[in-house]
């Protein structure tokens, strides 16, 4: 059933609050660009059904750390202050913490998969009406049954934590983004000379200094002082160290990058956790912040500036000479593997490596050839809903969901359609090849094609998109990467993701 969008946030926000257990049950909220994450005192008072039904609610996941209420980009925001008002007017929850996770496996049908937790395997089912939306949630909810036992891993755990970390950057580095675009067009332009150079510098100054806020969320996450996690990972980017000699060679400001404030910030919280548990109340005070950016900031300047700017060189070199060497077949292998990624959760170890494109190179080649695989899901629900005709429910759960795919996000069409269908999810992933081959290409004949954020995808990724041709060929050979994932996903789930077409399919198996 269509749900109905005409809701106001703070109407959401009070029904959502009875249905997870009220004020009481509520410990801790937080969100992400899609998801309100709760912490739950009672999991079981948690009235799951009548949740899933609730209007402009797109589904429910759980990571094994939290609840997440599936709400979609932009919504969850200002349904989230609305909850919270709610909480601190009765006085029922904990102070909310930044979220840091990716965006989550929804379906509008109200089935979630956790993307760290879903199977990887496929699951031997009976005959179930492949074109019925109640079928598909079964089957997604099996899935995560499956998976459910494999999310506490120590890879995984780790992976959500280098979400933490860098997802709440997200919306600067999108604004700051478009801001660079903006401003690089008007100088294209010649237009406006007055005033780029102070958009010009409102566009770096984050990127000058995103190592104190990788810093401050690195010790925020790990247990640590904030402030003292910032404190340290501040010295990365300070113009003195260019006085510091380490390894025969002067330092210069931003070595490491993200990565280098990120071990600073990890051994930061390393010394002041050991400080602590060794030093009496009246010294803590005064010793503990001393040792912290002492130790910890010497040891970042005379050995993890140097190495973290290793592998971040390491890593931009490696990525250049990925697409301008071997262009189509790592675009075709990037986008096809992609969706598999996001399954299993292990995306999420690509964001510092954007992060670092962007902070070295201005943008992040390898995003764009990520995004082809949105495209071929896209592509592949659309065949889907062509070939199902006579099957309603589905149609509109797919209707509902291609918006927001066409504008990157997936996850709704991923886990309520083609993953529990089985063959639909290998034919996107087709797509997705095919798109990543495309744009691929482009960058071994020499028009690279960058993003200057991450975050956006689809069709909302036109705006930060950089490359060395200019805007215009880069958003041509963006488009064209795009049109070629929906076409190869759409014929490639139309002639063979459907078994013989009828409404009828062994799911995981047609």
């Amino acid at each position: 059933m269509h749900k109905d969008t005409s809701h106001t946030p703070r109407s959401t926000a009070a029904a959502l609050l009875p249905l997870v257990g009220g004020p009481a049950n509520v410990t801790s909220v937080a969100h992400c660009m899609t998801r309100l994450r709760l912490g739950l005192a009672d999991r079981s008072r948690v009235d799951d059904a009548a949740l899933r039904a609730l209007p402009g609610v797109l589904g429910v996941v759980e990571d094994g750390a939290s609840y997440q209420v599936v709400l979609g980009p932009g919504v969850v925001g200002r349904v989230t202050e609305a909850f919270e008002a709610l909480l601190a007017a009765d006085g029922g929850s904990d102070t909310p913490t930044a979220d840091a996770s990716i965006a989550p496996a929804a379906t509008p049908a109200g089935t979630v998969i956790d993307p760290a937790g879903t199977a990887d395997t496929p699951v031997d089912t009976a005959d179930a009406p492949a074109g019925t939306a109640d079928a598909l949630a079964r089957r997604g909810a099996e899935l995560k049954a499956r998976q459910k036992r494999r999310d506490a891993t120590p890879l995984k755990s780790a992976l959500r934590r280098v979400a933490n970390i860098f997802v709440p950057l997200i919306p600067a580095l999108i604004g700051c983004g478009i801001v660079a675009g903006v401003a690089g067009l008007l100088t294209n332009l010649e237009w406006l000379p007055g005033i780029t150079p102070a958009l010009a510098a409102l566009s770096s100054a984050f990127m000058a200094l995103i190592a104190v806020f990788v810093g401050h969320n690195t010790a925020k996450e790990f247990g640590g002082t904030p402030v003292l996690g910032g404190a340290v990972a501040a010295v990365v980017v300070h113009p003195g160290v260019t006085e510091v000699t380490a390894f025969g060679a002067a330092l210069a400001p931003g070595q490491g990058g993200v990565l280098g404030a990120l071990a600073a910030a990890l051994l930061g919280t390393y010394v002041e956790k050991r400080c602590r548990a060794r030093l009496p109340g009246t010294l803590d005070v005064l010793l503990t912040p001393t040792l912290t950016v002492l130790v910890s900031g010497l040891v970042t300047l005379y050995v993890l500036m140097y190495a973290a700017g290793e592998v971040a060189t390491a890593i931009g070199t490696a990525a250049d000479w990925l697409l301008t060497t071997t262009g189509a077949l790592a675009g075709l292998i990037l986008g096809g593997l992609f969706l598999p990624l996001v399954m299993l959760g292990l995306h999420q170890a690509l964001i510092p490596i954007h992060t670092t494109l962007i902070e070295q190179q201005g943008h992040t080649v390898l995003l764009p050839v990520l995004a082809m695989a949105g495209a071929g899901q896209v592509g592949a629900a659309a065949a889907v809903y062509v070939r199902l005709r006579h099957d309603t429910t589905l149609r509109t759960t797919i209707r509902s969901a291609l918006p927001a795919g066409l504008l990157g996000v997936g996850e709704p069409l991923i886990y309520g359609v083609s993953l529990p269908l089985g063959r639909p999810f290998l034919t996107a992933c087709v797509g997705g090849a095919a798109g990543g081959a495309f744009v691929g290409l482009f960058a071994m004949l020499a028009t690279d094609v960058g993003a200057t954020a991450i975050g956006p995808s689809g069709w909302a990724l036109f705006p930060l998109l950089a490359g060395g041709g200019g805007w215009a060929v880069t958003a041509g050979v963006y488009g064209g990467g795009l049109l070629t994932g929906y076409v190869v996903g759409f014929a490639a789930t139309y002639f063979f993701g459907l078994g013989d077409g009828t409404a009828r399919m062994r799911l995981w198996g047609a």
